[in-house]
């Protein structure tokens, strides 16, 4: 493929986009795109690739470029060690691409900055889950994430959902042990098949589907989704319910919602009601749910694959605050669950802090919760890093 100046100079101002002006990386990068819709798919690829990849090890990069913030250079810098010609352009005048690679080289014997995260977050994942185990997860994580489809069951079957894909040359595979979940071989552009418009499929991690079959939900159940966000899984719960039995959806965002009751409305998911959080809404459901599921703020330290500027967004301060979040959710919110009912409580990190060890501290201050079964899946397994714990709330005599 023949380098254009403009594609470069997009990467470049795309980073700046991110790292300087704080922008998400899918932000930033879909803004571009629509900027340029004249581009070809192959242009919109490459560009959307490196930018990720360059997000990705921006670390490792910006070292090797040894200016965090030339753009131009840690893109020359990215196509060195992607072993792809590096244009004789002014810009990149002072390429050494053998210098490059013997710093990358060296680089291998500090692993922080070579797999290419802070080294705090380095510091603090090697802590809780074992420098071993937290250097393969760390390297599971600069794999780019595969992506996959949840079967909406309330309008086809994954047989007739693949089988039609394939009819538009778009090839999945079924995902083992996920009966929804079909993995495309090849990222296409989804969003635009018209079969997504008529609520089909839903684009969602295989490992994230799990989450809502965890909860063993059926059709006489009232359920709380108590943070529904834009409602991936109370669509699945929906789904799984064969829009039976009511699902309550609750978030303090309204937008979030808005965004619900359309994705709602294009799956034909017909049992689910939504209300916005106020200051009296969970008092006024306590003991009211069958199933409850709780699947909280997090660090995201388990989708990393998906969201690689997290690395340099996050810090120990903002983990800190949202475990004291995950904390004040379930003492406050598992209220809603009636004597005798289920909650699950689940997070995309895979850090123990806010997992088990969340899920140990609540059921020693809360001795009514039993734990049934719990879930670990982890990023070198192929899906997001993902936690699960079922609690029933035994009956007081």
């Amino acid at each position: 493929m023949k380098l254009y100046k403009n594609l470069v100079s997009a990467i470049a101002t795309t980073l700046q986009e991110i790292f300087n002006n704080n922008r998400y990386a899918d932000k930033a990068l879909e803004r571009l795109l629509k900027q340029n819709s004249k581009w070809g798919s192959r242009d919109r690829r490459f560009v959307a690739e490196a930018v990720y990849d360059i997000v990705r090890n921006y670390r490792l990069y910006a070292h090797l470029a040894g200016n965090p913030k030339n753009y131009w250079f840690i893109t020359a810098v990215w196509l060195v060690v992607k072993h792809r010609e590096v244009p004789a352009w002014q810009e990149f005048q002072h390429v050494d691409a053998a210098f490059i690679l013997m710093k990358e080289a060296e680089a291998r014997a500090n692993p922080a900055l070579f797999e290419s995260y802070p080294d705090w977050m380095w510091d603090l994942g090697s802590s809780e889950l074992g420098s071993d185990t937290w250097l393969k997860e760390a390297t599971a994580m600069n794999v780019p994430a595969s992506v996959y489809l949840r079967v909406n069951t309330l309008k086809t079957s994954r047989k007739k959902l693949k089988q039609a894909l394939e009819e538009d040359k778009i090839e999945t595979t079924e995902v083992e042990g996920v009966e929804t979940a079909l993995e495309l071989k090849k990222r296409e552009n989804i969003f635009q098949h018209p079969l997504f418009r008529e609520g089909w499929f839903e684009v969602q991690d295989a490992g994230s589907q799990m989450i809502s079959t965890f909860l063993d939900v059926n059709a006489k159940d009232l359920v709380i989704d108590a943070c529904a966000g834009a409602g991936g899984k109370s669509l699945h719960l929906a789904a799984l319910m064969n829009n039976k039995g009511k699902i309550i959806s609750l978030d303090v965002e309204q937008w979030k919602l808005d965004e619900l009751k359309k994705r709602a409305r294009r799956a034909g998911a017909f049992n689910i009601e939504t209300r916005l959080i106020t200051e009296k809404t969970i008092s006024s459901l306590a003991g009211k749910a069958d199933k409850l599921l709780l699947d909280v703020p997090c660090s995201g330290l388990g989708v990393l694959k998906r969201n690689p500027d997290a690395k340099w967004k996050l810090s120990t301060e903002v983990i800190e605050r949202t475990k004291a979040l995950q904390k004040k959710i379930l003492k406050e919110y598992s209220e809603m669950v009636k004597e005798g009912g289920y909650m699950v409580y689940s997070t995309c990190s895979i850090l123990p802090s806010e997992n088990n060890l969340q899920i140990e501290s609540f059921i020693d201050e809360n001795p009514q919760f039993k734990l049934l079964t719990e879930k670990s899946l982890f990023p070198s397994q192929g899906f997001d890093g993902f936690y699960m714990a079922l609690l029933k709330r035994e009956v007081i005599a």
